[in-house]
């Protein structure tokens, strides 16, 4: 007797809000706040010699630390774009799955579909590292080919209880955490990389490493010397080189730290994604559901904290100690818990103001770039500029057009410190624009 198919799960507002804001963020390059600072440090005496000038400084300085990547430890909210956008997928899975069992679609071909979907993102992700490099660059780190490599097991997962998903995402942890600490890199690799570093390095990015340098207990996490830059020294150089400026030259280090084997541990973060997900997809009320999401949320903050004192908010002399510090950019078991922390936490803000409470008007900009956010991340990383650009060109028409305005000039004017800011604010416009563009065409691009 054939089965009546369930109903067809309903779209979650709330979650390609939250995905357009996050995409949002991403393609404003943080709207150049910190890159102002480095190149016209003058930016801090914008209000100097009035009532405003230490307040100014300050908020500032804030601002850069918040739309920047920290160095090694800690976090900010620029940080938590990559994290967000993997912990999103897994909250996805669920109605994906859902959508396609009301399809009629069997596991064979879903399965099918998983592998043919994480062979495009690792794919793609190489693609987008190559665009301004002599040759491919077969590098792992992009946040498409972190998500390929562990989409294919958290699918496999997507049938489990809370308890085995918390289960495998508590063992994934554990496991990193353990062969970190179990791992000594040999004495003549450590002196080659320093060797390597200080011939090759301006003396500011040797600066920053050595001022980042941990001691302790979280030396094992440290910068080019950890597990995972060890066995990207060996992985990576097993892909051609044999273009200038790589001719020759084995691989060493990646500049900003980041490691292939982060897949490992972000696949956690897209495993308690999926718990959200469920949740969300479950039985409970949308009002209980939000309570939960928050729950979740403070229990990993806390849990992060309790790990590294590093990331409190307040320092306490005498109260310091980190048994893994959280580090984003090698994606520790300790900002795996804390970064997923506050993922839930947003998740339950987009949640229940826009899903619950019923207010979605206001979203409805972050909505039309998360139902294409792929389409968005790879503008970003392939024309933003170019579109800028192109702005400029035709801001130059417009202002020879109408004498008295001076557009163009606003945007490359290189004696004054707003001309990058607003740039970008062009930039993510016009991108933003094509969303829309592509929205009301109901052209919506996915892998």
């Amino acid at each position: 007797m054939a089965t009546k198919p369930s109903p067809a799960p309903e779209r979650l507002v709330s979650l390609d809000a939250y995905r357009g804001f996050v995409m949002l963020a991403m393609a404003s390059s943080a709207f150049g706040f910190m890159s102002v600072l480095k190149t016209r440090p003058d930016v801090l005496d914008a209000f100097a010699g009035t009532r405003w000038e230490t307040a100014w400084q300050v908020f500032y300085r804030r601002l850069c630390y918040q739309f920047d990547h920290v160095e090694w430890t800690g976090c900010g909210f620029w940080d938590l774009i990559q994290p967000s956008f993997m912990f999103m997928v897994g909250v996805a899975l669920p109605f994906s799955f859902s959508r396609r069992n009301t399809e009629g679609q069997s596991q064979g071909k879903w399965f099918a579909h998983v592998l043919l979907r994480s062979l495009i993102l690792v794919l793609l992700g190489i693609f987008l590292s190559s665009t301004s490099t002599p040759m491919t660059n077969f590098t792992f780190m992009n946040v498409l080919t972190q998500i390929g490599l562990g989409y294919p097991v958290l699918c496999l997962l997507h049938n489990c209880r809370y308890r085995t998903l918390l289960a495998v995402a508590a063992l994934i942890l554990a496991a990193h955490w353990g062969a970190f600490y179990v791992y000594e890199i040999p004495e003549s690799e450590r002196e080659a990389v320093t060797q390597y570093i200080k011939e090759r390095k301006k003396p500011e990015y040797q600066e920053m490493v050595a001022r980042n340098e941990l001691k302790g207990l979280a030396a094992q996490w440290n910068m080019h010397t950890n597990l995972g830059a060890a066995i990207d020294r060996r992985l990576l150089n097993l892909f051609p080189r044999n273009e200038e400026p790589w001719r020759d030259q084995a691989f060493w280090i990646n500049d900003g730290g980041y490691q292939t084997i982060n897949f490992i541990p972000s696949l956690a973060t897209m495993i308690f994604g999926l718990m959200a997900g469920k949740l969300l997809r479950g039985p409970s009320t949308p009002g209980r559901n939000v309570l939960t999401l928050l729950a979740w949320g403070a229990i990993c903050i806390v849990l992060a904290m309790a790990a590294d004192t590093t990331i409190w908010p307040v320092q306490f002399e005498g109260l310091q100690w980190s048994l893994c510090p959280a580090v984003k950019r090698i994606w520790t078991p300790t900002w795996t818990i804390f970064s997923t922390g506050w993922c839930f936490v947003l998740l339950a803000a987009f949640y229940g103001i826009i899903d619950v409470r019923g207010w979605k008007r206001w979203a409805w900009p972050m909505v039309v770039v998360g139902m294409n956010s792929i389409a968005m991340y790879v503008m970003a990383q392939t024309m933003k500029t170019w579109a800028g650009k192109m702005f400029v060109t035709h801001a130059r028409a417009f202002d020879a057009m109408f004498h008295r305005t001076h557009i163009a000039a606003v945007l490359t004017d290189e004696h004054h410190w707003s001309a990058p800011i607003l740039m970008r604010v062009v930039e993510v416009t016009l991108l933003w624009l094509i969303c829309v563009w592509l929205y009301r065409r109901k052209i919506f691009i996915r892998v």
